[in-house]
C-alpha cells in the first residue's frame, strides 16, 4: 500500500495536521538508562513504533532516531548510591531496555546515538550560541539566555511564572548564582569532583541535557526535520529548550510536527522512577504474551492518559488469544486483499493514530468467514500494529 495520508496532532500548532513528505525523519527522546523499563516507557515507545510501522506501510521512507541519554545527573546519582561505575550502569540498563522493547515486539530505531559519543557536535552548537549572544559563560558553565530567545515556550504556551514553576519541578536550579535569569538553562556544566568530564574551550565539564538532543537530532536528520516525539512531560522545559537553542543556532525552523504521548498512572501518580511506582515490562511479559501487552497498551489512544489496572490485562489476553486462533492460517495477503479490506482500519490509523478503533476493525475482519478479509487482518496486525499472532498466553 502507498500514497495513504496520515494526520497527527501537532503540539506546536495545537491541531491535527497531515504528515507530508515521502522521506521523513523522526526523532524520539530515548531513555536515561538507570532503571528501566516501566509501562510508561512501553506506552511511549510502542506508540512511536506503531507510527513508524504505519508510515512505512503507507509507503513513506522513515529514518527513526531514538537517542540514549547516557550521561545525566540521575545516572551519576544512582551510580554513586550503588557503588557502580556510571558507564557500566548505563550500559547495563540500556541493554535491559532494548531487551524489553524487543520482547514487546518494537522494532529497533535506525539510529540509537549516545550522548557521550556526540560531544563535538554539542560543542559546535554551544560555540555558535555564544557567538550570537544567545548564551553566556560563567565560571566554566555555559547557559542559554531565555530572554534573548524569540517566543521561548512555543510548545508550553504559558507565561514566565508558570514556565519557572514547571522547570523547577523538572530539574531546574533557580538559585544558581551564575545565572542571569532563574529560567536560563545549562548548556555545559563545569567539571565537578568525581564526575566524568570532557574538554571544552571554556573548561572541562559535561553537557546539559537539552543540548544533547539538539545535537543528535540535527546530526542525523538535518537542521529541519519532520517529526519529533516523546512523553508529554518533556514538552517543557526539554522540548521548548531544544527549539530555542536549535533555531537560535541555525536560524531555521527546527521541527515541523511535535507529537507527545500521555502519561500512564499507577494509582494517583504518574508512573515514574522517582516515585518508585513502576510496573516493569519484564514482569508483565512473565504472565502475558507480547501481543497481549501490546493490545493492552494500544487500547489507549496515545494522547489519552490512563491508569494501569491489572484487571484490564484479562480482556487483552483473551483478545490476543482469539486473534491468534482466528488468523492462524490467514497468511499471504495480496494487494487486492488489502485494497478491499484495509480501508476502515487505515482510516482509523490516519486519524491521529486511533489505535483503539483500529483494533476494533482488526477484530471485525478476524471474525469474518471471508478468507481474504482475514488475510488482510493478519497483515495489518503484523505490519502496522506489530502483533506476532504466536505464543499466546
Amino acid at each position: 500500500m502507498s500514497g495513504g495520508e496520515l494526520f497527527l496532532y501537532n503540539t506546536l500548532s495545537q491541531r491535527r495536521e497531515r504528515v507530508v513528505g515521502r522521506k521523513l525523519g523522526l526523532y524520539v527522546c530515548g531513555v536515561t538508562p538507570y532503571d528501566t523499563s516501566h509501562l510508561g516507557h512501553a506506552f511511549t515507545y510502542t506508540a512511536f513504533d506503531v507510527l513508524v510501522r504505519c508510515l512505512r506501510f503507507l509507503g513513506r521512507e522513515v529514518t527513526y532516531v531514538q537517542n540514549v541519554t547516557d550521561i545525566d545527573d540521575d545516572i551519576l546519582l544512582r551510580a554513586r548510591s550503588t557503588g557502580v561505575d556510571w558507564k557500566e550502569l548505563g550500559d547495563r540498563e540500556y541493554a535491559r531496555f532494548r531487551e524489553s522493547m524487543a520482547a514487546l515486539g518494537n522494532l529497533p530505531p535506525d539510529v540509537a546515538p549516545r550522548a557521550t559519543e556526540h560531544i563535538p557536535e554539542m560543542l559546535l552548537i554551544i560555540q555558535g550560541l555564544l557567538a550570537k549572544g544567545l548564551a553566556y559563560e560563567r565560571e566554566g558553565c555555559v547557559y542559554f539566555q531565555v530572554q534573548r530567545a524569540t517566543g521561548f515556550g512555543k510548545l508550553f504556551r504559558e507565561p514566565y511564572a508558570a514556565q519557572l514553576e514547571i522547570a523547577n519541578e523538572r530539574g531546574n536550579f533557580p538559585a544558581d548564582a551564575r545565572k542571569k535569569d532563574p529560567l536560563d538553562f545549562v548548556l555545559w556544566q563545569a567539571k565537578k569532583p568525581g564526575e566524568p568530564s570532557w574538554p571544552a574551550p571554556w573548561g572541562e565539564g559535561r553537557p546539559g541535557w537539552h543540548i544533547e538532543c539538539s545535537a543528535m537530532s540535527m546530526k542525523y536528520l538535518g537542521q529541519t526535520f519532520a517529526l519529533h516525539g516523546g512523553g508529554e512531560d518533556l514538552v517543557f522545559p526539554h522540548h521548548d529548550a531544544e527549539i530555542a537553542q536549535s533555531e537560535g543556532f541555525t536560524g531555521k525552523p527546527f521541527v515541523r510536527c511535535w507529537a507527545h504521548t500521555a502519561m500512564v498512572y499507577s494509582g494517583a501518580h504518574k508512573m515514574s522512577k522517582s516515585l518508585g511506582n513502576m510496573v516493569f515490562v519484564s514482569d508483565l511479559l512473565r504472565v502475558c504474551s507480547p501481543d497481549a501487552v501490546r493490545l493492552y497498551l494500544l487500547a489507549h489512544h496515545y494522547r489519552q492518559s490512563w491508569n494501569h489496572d491489572r484487571r484490564a490485562l484479562v480482556p487483552a489476553r483473551r483478545l490476543a488469544a482469539s486473534l491468534a486462533r482466528a488468523l492462524a492460517g490467514a497468511v499471504g495477503a495480496t494487494t487486492d486483499d488489502l485494497d478491499r479490506h484495509a480501508g476502515p482500519f487505515l482510516e482509523a490509523m490516519a486519524d491521529d493514530l486511533d489505535t483503539p478503533r483500529a483494533i476494533g476493525e482488526l477484530q471485525r475482519l478476524a471474525e469474518t468467514a471471508d478468507v481474504p478479509a482475514r488475510r488482510a487482518a493478519r497483515a495489518l496486525g503484523e505490519r502496522v500494529l506489530g502483533l506476532g499472532f504466536a505464543g499466546q498466553v
